[in-house]
């Protein structure tokens, strides 16, 4: 009987190292090794084999063993969706909760002037299947367009419009109403191409003023995290997360008292954000 093998990028995302792309960079780079051997892209792996990443030992775990976590960020518009900046401007991961021996892979992006929901999760497997463009997961955001909008011009762009890098449409635009030359959309998208939304309203020569995303698949974002604050997620919520990526059920663990006492200490660790205003309506997208 053959002993199961994963790909190795897999067992790396899962084991909370990175997303399943970042693995393969690190792959190709010589950082990782197996049986002490640089390993390369397509290397399949046992749990039993022993593997390094920049020279520190992996615990390979099979996948019903690996807890999966996962945290809703409100992001305030001025901060970046990277680990670091050069130019030491604040980013999303300056306030979420510490880990051990884990950290957190964000569920897609969001360009430094657009605010609201970001996922984050300790569970690579599920951060490449919510991302990857074959799940489409719906993404819904709330956006003030400055300008006249015309009939015309939302036919245009639910109908499908051809930008730079290909094809481009929302499956849903909603009026919520405005003042003056601003109006108030929600709209829905499946993919997270790099500002998809501003640039199918600037292919009708039309400005998106605020941007706010308020959706990704099925968790909303809601009062339980203010502008630059985060909550973890309910094991219910996860699970429909999972259920969402096509991934099995897996516990969320219950944190210990020390990850209880550095949690509560990193979640007061509040600096003063200019939160985006609402539009006066909302919705629940059908």
């Amino acid at each position: 009987m053959n002993t199961p093998t994963e790909k190795l990028q897999k067992v790396l995302a899962r084991a909370g190292f990175g997303s399943r792309r970042e693995m393969e960079t690190a792959i190709t780079d010589g950082r990782v090794k197996v049986n002490g051997q640089v390993a390369t892209l397509g290397d399949r792996i046992e749990t039993r084999d022993r593997v390094t990443l920049d020279e520190r030992p992996v615990n390979l775990r099979a996948a019903e063993e690996v807890p999966r976590r996962v945290i809703m960020y409100n992001k305030p518009e001025g901060e970046l969706c990277t680990r670091r900046d050069p130019e030491g401007r604040r980013t999303v991961f300056d306030r979420l909760p510490r880990l051990k021996g884990e950290r957190w892979i964000a569920i897609g992006r969001l360009d430094i002037n657009t605010s609201g929901l970001l996922l984050f999760t300790t569970d690579g497997e599920l951060a490449n299947r919510l991302m990857h463009p074959s799940t489409q997961v719906e993404r819904e955001y709330a956006v003030r367009v400055m300008g006249g909008v015309r009939q015309e011009h939302v036919t245009a762009m639910t109908e499908g419009v051809m930008l730079e890098d290909g094809p481009a449409r929302f499956t849903d635009v909603q009026e919520f109403g405005g003042e003056g030359i601003n109006t108030w959309f929600h709209v829905v998208i499946l993919e997270g191409r790099n500002r998809e939304v501003r640039r199918l309203w600037e292919s009708q020569e039309l400005t998106v003023s605020r941007l706010k995303r308020v959706r990704y698949g099925n968790i909303f974002l809601d009062k339980r995290a203010k502008a630059g604050e985060w909550v973890e997620l309910s094991q219910e919520e996860v699970d429909d997360l999972a259920q969402l990526a096509g991934l099995s059920a897996r516990k969320v663990p219950a944190l210990t008292p020390d990850e209880q006492n550095r949690w509560s200490r990193d979640k007061n660790k509040r600096r003063p954000v200019n939160a985006m205003r609402k539009p006066k309506s909302s919705r629940r997208s059908q």
